[in-house]
């Protein structure tokens, strides 16, 4: 990777700039990615698209904390980074009747309001300011645009600007809070070529979200590494109709990293600590298993066993280890006691 002239001019489109800028134009721009009509299903399979499991386990979720909240007249369900309300529209049908009668639904989501969602759920740009209940951010963070950093032949952590065809080049040496935060959670050490995502505005969008948590909880879920266990050189990656692509910031494709979920987690300002477990603890926890039926039951009731043995399925894919298991799920409980301790 070749490193930027001094003084060059960086202030149009075409030419090489960080990939926070760029990714944020290229997802979220007037022809960004994620205003696509297709939505982000068309390209990448979440643990929503996997299975009815995935919602039924945060309806289950959204009870626990409507108990721990004393079953308000009132219980906000926030679906954060909603795509076109799969998963709102799910844990609303997966809800009794008694609590779905109480819940405001909203999905906050920067495309418009897809046609035939329930009419009972606010769309809307950002997230209610006070929130009693659930607010539950699935693959959010990983699409928050970050600036990625490598280590040059120095041993100098620089930026990566990129262009608009993805070809890369070094750019300034990584300054400020920007390396505050690499000393703090990536130290990059002086390896030629040693790359990481600059997490820090991942940290303060979920410290804003989870701020607005006034009562109940936040949970964010996805993609996540923690300090015992960086990527060396990192993870930006692309998404084109369901296949893993060079990342390129032109609108075409997603652009997504593994986030950083143990800083995240210390982000918030909140005193007592949040919580990271692993999607397969729980989803577990919530009642969701691989197991296989017993095979007496396709004797007895082989119909029965075939809707369990297809269920048991789903929840396998949904908890695999090197797979949706492995997710990272941050928990930030306010005023309430965790309900999967």
């Amino acid at each position: 990777m070749t490193q930027e002239t001094p003084g060059q001019r960086r202030d149009t489109p075409e030419s090489p700039r960080g990939w926070r800028a760029a990714a944020q134009e290229a997802l979220y721009g007037p022809a960004g990615f994620y205003r696509r009509p297709e939505g982000p299903a068309g390209h990448f399979r979440t643990s929503v698209h996997a299975s009815r499991l995935f919602a039924g386990a945060v309806a289950e979720l959204l009870q626990r904390v409507d108990t721990a909240l004393g079953r308000p007249a009132a219980l906000d369900f926030v679906d954060m980074a909603a795509g076109r309300g799969e998963l709102v529209a799910g844990v609303l049908a997966a809800l009794p009747r008694e609590v779905a009668a109480r819940v405001r639904p909203y999905a906050v989501e920067i495309a418009g309001r897809p046609g035939g969602l329930d009419e009972r759920v606010a769309w809307r740009g950002e997230p209610p300011a006070e929130i009693t209940g659930l607010l539950f951010a699935n693959e959010w963070l990983d699409n928050v645009p970050v600036d990625v950093a490598e280590t040059d032949p120095a041993g100098v952590p620089r930026y990566v600007l990129v262009g608009d065809d993805g070809t890369e080049r070094l750019g300034d040496p990584v300054t400020g809070a920007d390396a505050d935060w690499l000393a703090r959670w990536w130290p990059l050490g002086a390896e030629e070529g040693a790359r990481a995502e600059i997490g820090l505005p991942r940290d303060r969008a979920w410290a804003a979200v989870a701020g607005r948590v006034a009562h109940g909880l936040a949970v964010a879920v996805d993609y996540a590494h923690t300090a015992d266990a960086r990527p060396p050189f990192g993870t930006l990656t692309g998404f084109r109709a369901g296949r893993e692509t060079t990342p390129v910031p032109d609108g075409t494709c997603d652009l997504t990293a593994h986030v950083a979920l143990d800083a995240c987690a210390a982000a918030d300002g909140r005193p007592a600590p949040a919580r990271l477990l692993t999607q397969r603890a729980a989803l577990g926890a919530l009642g969701v298993s691989g197991g296989r039926p017993p095979l007496a039951l396709a004797a007895t009731d082989p119909a029965t066993y075939v809707r369990a043995l297809a269920s048991a399925g789903e929840a396998a894919e949904l908890t695999a280890r090197g797979g949706l298991g492995d997710f990272g799920w941050l928990l930030r409980a306010v005023d309430i006691a965790d309900p999967l301790a």
